[in-house]
């Protein structure tokens, strides 16, 4: 099992995303459990930022999440939620 991690940058950008996108919520929780077993999980469409050591993921085609993903802790580090502008701003 990987641990994740939410700053509180995080959950202030998490807590405005949802006020948006309230029906997302359930998704996002199923995304959450596949990422803590399973990063890997096809679904997820893990991949590495161009030029970036971040990462993303994809809560739909249309969100997704961008993630520091550290393999020999086992450690996944929340950084942005968001459509891909939304989540790739200032990164």
């Amino acid at each position: 099992m990987y641990k994740i991690i939410l700053s509180d940058e995080y959950k202030k950008i998490e807590k405005r995303f949802f006020k948006k996108h309230p029906e997302l919520k359930e998704r996002y929780k199923k995304v959450l459990k596949l990422l803590r077993v399973d990063p890997f999980y096809p679904s997820l469409r893990l991949h590495k930022l161009q030029g970036n050591k971040l990462y993303s993921i994809s809560i739909t085609m249309q969100y997704l999440i961008v993630l520091d993903f550290i393999v020999n802790d086992k450690e996944i580090i929340l950084i942005r939620i968001g459509s891909h502008d939304e989540a790739y701003k200032g990164i």
